[in-house]
């Protein structure tokens, strides 16, 4: 079945009791169940369906779009965990099943991973893979540093936060470089940093160079109109900060040189001060 794990335009073919019956393109014909349709719907009208499987591996067709559809990546939930795999929540009725066999590490309930929707030919089913590596692409040469992306936390480990970046490939944010809370699952719009030879691309939050220590000027500023002082300076720990201004203490002295070359601030023994 050419539609299975696709998102789809498909007419109606007739309708019964149960639903509508659409044409699939072998000629073969899969039901919308009633608890889909509006009630206006025509024979011969076209609609747009998602077709998967139902907990008895019959094809069904939803009007419901699921995070991911075949040969996808999306982050979902491990809702139960079997001996045999682990049950996905990927926004349709009915789960999605990644096998023992194909996870990459051990799951547990209630935390998110990255999955792979993808067809098993031997059951004719979809199913999740969680070995990403298999399907991450690596010929990232097109990226350039400063560039600006959309991703995807997809794994926390010591070293920083993986990013899934344009849905395909894989970033690194760097742990000491994060300086406000990101958990699996969060979208971010990083920008690249670097583009290693391995393929993978190392990323940071903050806009760089000028732009970024302008973004920080205009933050630190805003907060003087407030408070008029602050306690910080260039003798001031990386940890204090981070606390205050949830930046590093690198971005911090460059911006505050901005505000003082422009001579928005005196900077004294017990903090900066607006002029």
């Amino acid at each position: 079945m050419k539609e299975l794990g696709k998102i789809s335009s498909l007419l109606i073919n007739r309708f019964t009791p149960n639903g509508a019956y659409l044409a699939l393109r072998d000629g073969e014909e899969v039901l919308l169940p009633k608890s889909y349709l509006k009630g206006d719907e025509k024979e011969g009208e076209e609609i747009e369906v998602f077709v998967y499987t139902d907990s008895e591996d019959r094809p069904v067709a939803v009007t419901n779009r699921p995070n991911a559809i075949v040969d996808e990546f999306a982050v979902m939930e491990a809702k139960e965990i079997t001996k045999f795999g682990a049950f996905m929540d990927w926004g349709l009725q009915k789960d999605l099943f990644v096998p023992k066999s194909e996870m990459g590490k051990d799951m547990v309930e209630g935390e998110k991973y990255l999955v792979m929707v993808c067809v098993d030919h031997k059951t004719n089913r979809l199913i999740g893979v969680s070995k990403y590596e298999d399907f991450i692409l690596t010929d990232t040469q097109g990226y350039e540093p400063g560039q600006q992306v959309e991703g995807v936390v997809f794994d926390e480990s010591e070293l920083g936060f993986k990013v899934l970046i344009e849905g395909k490939f894989e970033g690194l944010l760097y742990k000491n470089e994060v300086f406000r809370n990101l958990a699996v699952g969060d979208k971010v719009s990083p920008f690249v940093k670097k583009v290693r030879q391995d393929g993978k691309v190392d990323l940071m939050l903050e806009a760089p160079t000028r732009e970024k220590y302008e973004k920080g000027a205009e933050k630190i500023l805003e907060i003087l109109k407030v408070r008029k002082s602050l306690p910080l300076h260039d003798k001031s720990s990386p940890e204090e900060i981070q606390k205050v201004l949830g930046m590093s203490k690198k971005h911090f002295k460059q911006s505050i040189g901005q505000l003082y070359k422009d001579k928005k601030i005196t900077i004294e023994l017990d903090g900066i001060h607006l002029t």
